[in-house]
């Protein structure tokens, strides 16, 4: 994500859009991560024991969204192994792009008409009994502290739009 946001050509993240993502990158105004020292984990949640403040139910809806995707991509790579393929890529980014394009699309459709049930459970029980790593502070020295301030002013609004969405939702 360093190497995307630095380079001669960089990623350029829409104002107002964020990426969410894991503990192992840095927060930013466009870079979203976890609350550190928090509940996480989707295990660490259930109905008699919800999350208890902004930042554990940022974090229980963060894991949630995480999961989906990796989910979404773990059947994609059992569905279609060229997307999996861990050899150099044969064919040019354009022709990649066009490949996982028709993928998506084809899964999308095989869904409806033939959706593999065994796919789904495989992938979640390979994401079931993956380690996940343990929140710890970033010790990146280089990282732009009002960028980062930035990131904790956006990541804390979300969380107490959504802690005030959901306690309306209990009363």
């Amino acid at each position: 994500m360093k190497n995307a946001l630095r380079r001669r050509n960089p990623l350029i993240i829409p104002e107002g859009k964020y990426y969410l993502v894991d503990a192992g990158f840095m927060l930013k105004s466009g870079l979203i991560t976890p609350y550190r020292a928090e509940r996480y984990h989707l295990k660490e949640f259930s109905r008699t024991n919800p999350p208890r403040t902004p930042r554990e139910l940022f974090n229980l809806r963060h894991s949630s969204l995480r999961n989906m995707i990796e989910r979404a991509f773990g059947v994609l790579k059992k569905r279609f192994p060229i997307i999996a393929s861990g050899t150099e890529p044969h064919y040019d980014k354009d022709t990649q792009k066009l490949i996982i394009l028709a993928c998506c699309i084809l899964h999308n459709f095989l869904l409806d008409v033939d959706p593999d049930y065994e796919i789904l459970a495989e992938v979640d029980r390979e994401l079931a009994n993956r380690r996940r790593p343990t929140l710890e502070p970033s010790n990146d020295p280089h990282e732009d502290e009002n960028d980062h301030r930035l990131g904790e002013i956006i990541r804390d609004r979300i969380a107490n739009e959504m802690w005030n969405d959901y306690s309306m939702s209990l009363d």
